[in-house]
This record gives C-alpha cells, sequence and structure tokens, in this order.
C-alpha cells in the first residue's frame, strides 16, 4: 500500500512533469508566422543592479525586457566581461512597451522584442507631481558605452536572424512609441551607427538636402509636418497646431533622426528628414501624402 507521503510525492511530480495520457502527432503548417513585428530599445535610468532588480523582481509596477546590456565601470555589475542577460524567452510577453502607438498598432508589448540598456540618464519632472519622462522634463541625457554599443549590435543582429520580418521602421526606441511619457533611449543614443551595421532606418543625406532646399524656400504647413509623421508611424493627429501631443512627437522623432537640435519645432531640417525617411521606406505613404497636398 502506498504511503500518503509517496502518494503525494508521485502526484508533485506528474505535475511537475505535466503527466497526462495525451499523445500529439506533429505536423508542421505553412500558414504561420513570427509574432514579432518589432524591436524596441530603452535605457534603464539605473545601474546593473537597480535594472536587475525592477526587470525581474515583482515591484507596485512590474517591468520586465526580454534582454538587459550592462555597462563598464558600474561599481554593481559582477562580471568583468560584458554580457547579455536573457530575462524573458522572445516567445513570451514581457512589459516594457506599455501603453504604446506605432504604424497603427497599440499595446506592442504582444508584438515585440525589449532591449534594456544600462545608462543613468535621468530626468526630473517639471510638476513635482508627476512622473520623470515627459518631454518637457529637465533632463541629463549620458553617453553610451562603447564596448556596450557593440554588444547592442551583436545583440541586434542575431534578432534580426531569428525574425527577419522586423521591418527597419520598425526598429524604434521606446519614445517613438510613447513620446507622450518617455524619453529613452535619448539623443544620445547613435542610431546612425546602428544602421550602418544593417539595424534599423535612417535617411540618405542627399535626399535630405534636397527636400530642405525645397522646404527652406516653401515651409511645408504643420499639418503636412504631423501627417508626414503619422504616415511614417507616430501617433500625431494632423491638428495643424503646436499642441502636446505634436511637441512629444517632433521630439522623440529629433531625438532619433535630428539630435542636434531636439527642440519639438518643425523646421525645414526636420520636414525634410520626415519625407526622405517615407521616400525610402514607405514610398506608397509619401505618393498619398503628396497627392493629398
Amino acid at each position: 500500500m502506498i504511503s500518503r507521503a509517496a502518494l503525494a510525492a508521485i502526484c508533485a511530480s506528474c505535475a511537475v512533469a505535466a503527466c497526462s495520457s495525451l499523445s500529439y502527432i506533429d505536423v508542421e503548417s505553412e500558414t504561420h508566422s513570427s509574432r514579432i513585428d518589432h524591436l524596441v530599445l530603452h535605457f534603464t535610468t539605473a545601474d546593473f543592479g537597480e535594472s536587475m532588480r525592477l526587470l525581474t523582481q515583482r515591484t507596485e509596477r512590474p517591468v520586465s525586457a526580454h534582454y538587459l546590456v550592462p555597462e563598464n565601470g558600474d561599481p554593481t555589475y559582477p562580471r568583468r566581461r560584458l554580457q547579455v542577460y536573457r530575462l524573458v524567452d522572445e516567445q513570451r510577453r514581457a512589459w516594457h512597451a506599455g501603453q504604446s502607438y506605432w504604424r497603427g498598432e497599440e499595446a506592442l508589448n504582444g508584438s515585440s522584442i525589449g532591449i534594456e540598456i544600462v545608462n543613468r540618464s535621468s530626468c526630473i519632472a517639471v510638476d513635482p507631481g508627476d512622473e520623470p519622462g515627459n518631454p518637457e522634463d529637465r533632463c541629463e541625457f549620458l553617453d553610451f558605452d562603447e564596448e556596450q554599443i557593440d554588444l547592442v549590435i551583436e545583440l541586434a543582429l542575431d534578432i534580426l536572424q531569428r525574425h527577419p520580418r522586423i521591418d527597419p521602421v520598425d526598429i524604434v526606441g521606446h519614445s517613438d512609441i510613447a513620446p507622450d511619457r518617455r524619453l529613452d533611449p535619448g539623443p544620445t543614443f547613435p542610431w546612425q551607427r546602428l544602421y550602418e551595421r544593417g539595424i534599423g532606418a535612417w535617411y540618405d543625406d542627399a535626399t535630405v538636402a534636397a527636400y530642405r532646399e525645397r522646404f527652406e524656400a516653401s515651409p511645408p504647413d504643420l499639418a503636412v509636418v504631423q501627417r508626414a509623421l503619422a504616415a511614417y508611424g507616430y501617433d500625431v493627429d494632423a491638428t495643424g497646431e503646436y499642441d502636446a501631443q505634436t511637441r512629444a512627437v517632433l521630439r522623440a522623432f529629433q531625438m532619433h533622426f535630428r539630435p542636434s537640435n531636439w527642440s519639438g519645432t518643425a523646421d525645414a531640417e526636420t520636414a525634410a528628414i520626415a519625407f526622405a525617411l517615407l521616400e525610402k521606406y514607405r514610398p506608397e505613404s509619401l505618393a498619398r501624402l503628396q497627392q493629398a497636398n
């Protein structure tokens, strides 16, 4: 006769091993695809130790990411050599994007891979009652570690090998998909360097120069710039006014593609970059935009 303790042990073992009489026959269907359409880059605003705590332990506002990339010179980092930390399996949903939008899709946690990069850039909220992250906040953006960026590039290329359907336009920063509340990875993040390694989108200088000359002679209406940014992917309405949404989107776009000046103003260069990107990556959207104007 089996004792209660032995029976309990068998049941526990069966539960762990997912004991079942059900058997499966595996036949792979030709009609399926990866759920991954976006790659989102972040900075942590904290050192490695605190970043690991926030991304791996349940808190009042739980967050996570698929990967964490440390930086050199961090006394809380326990290893001599930088290594990528995998925190969530790519097939699982990590909680890194939050309320977000990109090219018509909302809540990108379900369709994205998130990379958190240790960087202690920080913002102080203008309104003490708010959380840091609004475009009006006073921010200090620190440079990224060179070796760290090399590791981010290696990681991103590895992810793109597994998920080749991720479009260059869909490799974005947290600020691109949530510009009203996030500023990471900030204007010091080297997006052009990633592009030169085959990661993400960037414009062609000659195309920008041609558009800039045109827009300096005849500036486009703000509503036209708003529609161009919306066609590229941002969540912005063509109000023709510098409302809070528009200023936040312009700053996010400029931090990504014109980091030398992210004033939130739709000047000729900003418009030229937006149109050059549409011409390169979204020519059909550009054609519709030009026909409408």
